[in-house]
């Protein structure tokens, strides 16, 4: 059992008592009450139909326990996961069509490789780049853009889509005067529901109560209203005009992309051929090149014209049969015309049809069933844009999820391997990505609920995902009528929780580098949205190069003699002994390429400010490391010094730093008379030598202080 434990880790669960498989079972089909609703707003979150939160939901839930280290981790869709998946995916595709969807999936599969090859060559520590400054700041950041990106639905307007977040958010709160009322009640409806179980009766599940309630509110009261018509049936010739326009405008957009597409792939056939096709290569991408700037700007002024088309509204009239016929601008209805009394709006335009929204969206016909194992779709022309979101997600992801599991094990005394870890979340996202589910991490709600049931092992995990498999296979039609606002204000209460200004001025108490490292992320993520990757890259970067900063001037003490006879900084302790024979200093830091100039002048430095010293004392307890770098300077140091009267002695040099000396020959330049265990050691040695010439100093040890 031991010999497979590592490749199966699942092993260890077994045997299974009786009580175990009762607790773990009532664990996951709590949790799967939780996750169903929460993957379905989810995926919504990353830019994909509902229904997909749902198939990320089923085998990666399971996978990540089986060969994961923690009991208690819940793997599944998460908020910050799905933003980042949904601004990655963004710039390449439209959100929710076809080609994103192959892209998301693409990406789990991408995330799942990565995270699996660093669990396999046990490179876990790769995480620490991503210090947890760095990440406090852009969780608070990205926990700020999640809530406002679902502001527009919980008032039942629509948003843009543009290249800076900011604008598209205050476009949404332009359009507060066309709030729908009812859409806005469900959403309201929903987090007062949730936010009071969570405070008077936390042991109930509270996403699913809103969900259950709010589901059934909107089947009673017809809350979704849609209709169809033909554009001849549009009164207004203006806005015939401009639906006319807009579909001839689709038609070229389409028309254009195909055209540039049939060049690239024209090019690369020629390019494969070789021989003297490179002037024909480079004149059909110049052709390809035009028509995709043809197509941005097509596309930007078509979804201008859907803008000023969405804004309308309508109302529709009533016949004498009782039948409804032509759409009036609302106000705008002939005299003596009945209307139906409601407004309509255009929700979509194709194929000469119009789609009428006349109540708030809800989520519709969810496809019953599994979804249908197959590889992704590879497109090797979006690999390279993609394999940076990839590298982001693998890290952000598995910090989510260690940090979560490593809370959990502190409480139930569970030994981690963080290594064990990365392989749980890369195979469940590679296997993930082979049923249709987009990128997954560990959430700390879930896994919060998993081990407040009373989840003893990962099994919890599996009997949840036989849930989500029995939801997908039979009870999705009960999802129809469920209100996007409410999804909407899911992921709003999700998301309070991570927002923690605490702990970004934590940081900077803690160190004022951090605490920069802290803001600047915080700062540059929400700058950058929706290109959240940007932001966590910056401040990941300025952590590193604050870091070097700090390493570049580690903290370097000359000492003096205390009353104790111990050496001790005299910035500390003002007015204690110092020599003019001796000098002694102590380094705290690795002697390396980026500070070793910064030794070599403090060395000098101190050495000119006495004159008449005979003996330099390097107290080199806190010198951790030695490179080629440091031992050429040491070696130049040495020789310069001696050349000048001056001995340079070392003291308290820890093996590491010995082996380095040893191996380049330091250490016989130096000599093993100049090298000892403690200071005062060496301070013992040098006063000897020194005799009779510093008999008075009291610097000396063997001097009354």
């Amino acid at each position: 059992m031991n010999k497979f434990a590592r490749f199966l880790p699942f092993l260890r669960w077994f045997p299974m008592r009786g009580e175990t498989i009762k607790a773990d079972f009532m664990a996951g089909i709590t949790v799967a009450l939780v996750l169903i609703p929460q993957s379905m707003a989810y995926a919504q979150l990353a830019g994909l139909p509902a229904y997909y939160g749902l198939y990320a939901a089923f085998l990666p839930v399971a996978v990540a326990a089986l060969w994961g280290s923690s009991n208690q981790l819940g793997t599944g869709p998460v908020a910050v996961v799905s933003l980042l998946t949904a601004s990655s995916l963004a710039v390449l595709a439209a959100p929710g069509s076809p080609d994103f969807v192959a892209l998301a999936i693409m990406l789990a599969l991408l995330v799942g490789v990565i995270q699996l090859l660093l669990g396999v060559f046990k490179l876990g520590v790769i995480v620490n780049f991503l210090s947890h400054p760095v990440i406090v700041g852009f969780t608070n950041a990205a926990a700020i853009i999640i809530a406002l990106s679902q502001v527009s639905k919980l008032f039942g307007v629509p948003m843009g889509r543009s290249e800076h977040f900011i604008n598209d958010i205050v476009g949404v709160f332009k359009q507060i005067g066309d709030t729908h009322l009812p859409t806005l009640a469900m959403g309201v409806a929903a987090i007062a529901i949730m936010w009071g179980i969570r405070k008077f009766k936390p042991k109930l599940p509270g996403v699913l109560i809103a969900v259950v309630l709010t589901t059934v509110v909107s089947w009673a009261i017809g809350f979704e209203k849609q209709a169809t018509v033909h554009v001849d049936e549009v009164a207004d010739p203006q806005i015939v005009s401009m639906l006319i326009e807009y579909e001839a405008a689709e038609k070229q957009l389409s028309q254009v992309n195909a055209d540039a597409l049939a060049n690239q792939a024209e090019a690369k056939k020629l390019e494969k051929e070789g021989g003297d096709n490179a002037q024909f290569v480079l004149a059909l991408n110049y052709q390809a090149d035009l028509l995709l700037s043809q197509a941005k700007v097509l596309e930007a002024s078509n979804a201008k014209r859907l803008k000023e088309l969405r804004k309308l509204k309508f109302e529709r009239e009533v016949l004498a049969d009782g039948k409804l016929g032509v759409l009036h601008r609302a106000g705008a209805a002939p005299a003596g015309v009945q209307t139906d009394g409601g407004v309509w709006k255009i929700a979509k335009v194709a194929k000469g049809e119009i789609r009428l929204a006349g109540g708030g969206e809800v989520v519709g016909k969810i496809p019953e069933g599994l979804p249908a194992p197959a590889l992704p779709k590879f497109d090797l022309d979006k690999l390279g844009a993609l394999l940076s979101a990839a590298l982001v997600i693998s890290l952000v992801g598995f910090m989510e999820a260690i940090s979560i599991a490593k809370a959990i094990a502190a409480k139930t005394k569970q030994r981690l391997d963080p290594n064990q870890e990365l392989v749980g979340q890369g195979l469940s996202n590679i296997v993930g990505s082979m049923t249709q589910a987009f990128p997954v991490s560990g959430s700390f709600s879930r896994s919060a609920v998993n081990m407040n049931s009373g989840a003893r092992t990962g099994m919890s995990s599996v009997y949840t995902a036989v849930f989500v498999l029995i939801t997908l296979l039979f009870l999705t039609p009960l999802l129809y009528h469920l209100p996007q606002a409410v999804l909407a204000a899911i992921i709003i209460m999700a998301v309070i929780g991570l927002v923690n200004f605490e702990a970004i001025k934590h940081a900077w108490h803690a160190n004022k580098h951090d605490g920069a490292a802290s803001v600047v992320t915080f700062i540059a993520t929400l700058a950058f949205a929706p290109h959240l990757d940007n932001g966590i890259m910056v401040g990941a970067g300025l952590a590193l190069i604050l870091f070097l900063m700090r390493t570049m001037k580690p903290r370097v003490a000359q000492l003096g003699r205390f009353k104790d006879g111990t050496l001790r900084d005299i910035k500390v302790n003002p007015g204690i002994p110092t020599s003019k024979h001796v000098v002694a200093m102590r380094f705290d830091g690795q002697l390396y390429f980026a500070n070793v100039s910064y030794f070599e002048d403090t060395v000098l430095s101190a050495l000119a400010d006495h004159p008449e010293a005979r003996y330099f004392l390097v107290v080199g307890d806190g010198i951790n490391q030695l490179d080629a770098s440091g031992e050429e300077v040491i070696h130049h140091l040495v020789s310069r010094l001696k050349e000048n009267g001056v001995t340079l002695v070392f003291s308290g040099l820890k093996k590491q730093v010995l082996d380095v000396m040893r191996a380049t020959g330091l250490f016989d330049l130096v000599t093993q008379a100049n090298i000892f265990a403690t200071e005062d050691q060496a301070i013992a040695a040098i006063y000897e030598r020194l005799g009779d010439v510093a008999q008075d100093d009291l610097f000396c040890a063997l001097k009354p202080a």
